[in-house]
C-alpha cells in the first residue's frame, strides 16, 4: 500500500513539474509548483523523512510559494502588462532533457543498490535529527544560523534604502 502511495505522489510531482514549465501563464505555473512541492513533501514522508517532509510543506509551500504568488500578482497589477513566459528554443531543450535522462536512466539501471528489508520505522525521525545537531554538528549549524542572520540584515538594510 505504501508503494501505491509513493507512486501516486510521484506522479502528481512529475505532471505537476511539467506543467510548471510548459505553462504559458505564471500565475498558473506557479499553481502548479504547489502541487510540485506538495507531491515531494509526501514523497519525503512515504520515504520515512517525516521531519523534512514538513519543513517541505512549511518553508517551501507556506513561505516561499505564496511570496511567489504575492509578487506575481503585485507586479501584474502595477504594470498592467500581461505577464507570459515564452516557450523559446523547446527543440533544443527537448533533445537535453532526453540526453539527460537517457544517462539518469544508465545510472540507475548500472548501480548496485544497497536495499535494507525494513526501512520504515515507526519512530520519528526528530529525535535523532535533534541529537546530531546539537552533538555531532553544533558548530555548523550555529555557523548556518549566524550566516542566516547576516543575510536577514543585509536585507532589511537594502529593503530600508
Amino acid at each position: 500500500m505504501l508503494t501505491i502511495i509513493f507512486y501516486l505522489f510521484a506522479a502528481v510531482t512529475i505532471i505537476s513539474a511539467i506543467f510548471v514549465v510548459t505553462t504559458r501563464n505564471i500565475v498558473h505555473s506557479a499553481f502548479y509548483l504547489l502541487f510540485t512541492l506538495f507531491g515531494i513533501a509526501g514523497l519525503y514522508i512515504t520515504l520515512g523523512a517525516d521531519f523534512v517532509g514538513i519543513v517541505q510543506l512549511i518553508v517551501y509551500v507556506g513561505g516561499i510559494l505564496i511570496l511567489i504568488l504575492f509578487g506575481v500578482m503585485l507586479t501584474h497589477k502595477i504594470t498592467n502588462v500581461q505577464i507570459k513566459t515564452g516557450t523559446l528554443q523547446l527543440l533544443p531543450a527537448s533533445i537535453a532533457v532526453g540526453i539527460m535522462a537517457g544517462f539518469i536512466i544508465y545510472v540507475f539501471n548500472s548501480t548496485t543498490w544497497y536495499t535494507k528489508t525494513n526501512t520504515i520505522t515507526s519512530s520519528s525521525t526528530l529525535t535523532n535529527l535533534g541529537y546530531l545537531l546539537l552533538n555531532q554538528y553544533a558548530i555548523a549549524f550555529e555557523l548556518l544560523g549566524i550566516i542566516l542572520l547576516i543575510a536577514l540584515i543585509g536585507a532589511a538594510s537594502l529593503a530600508r534604502k
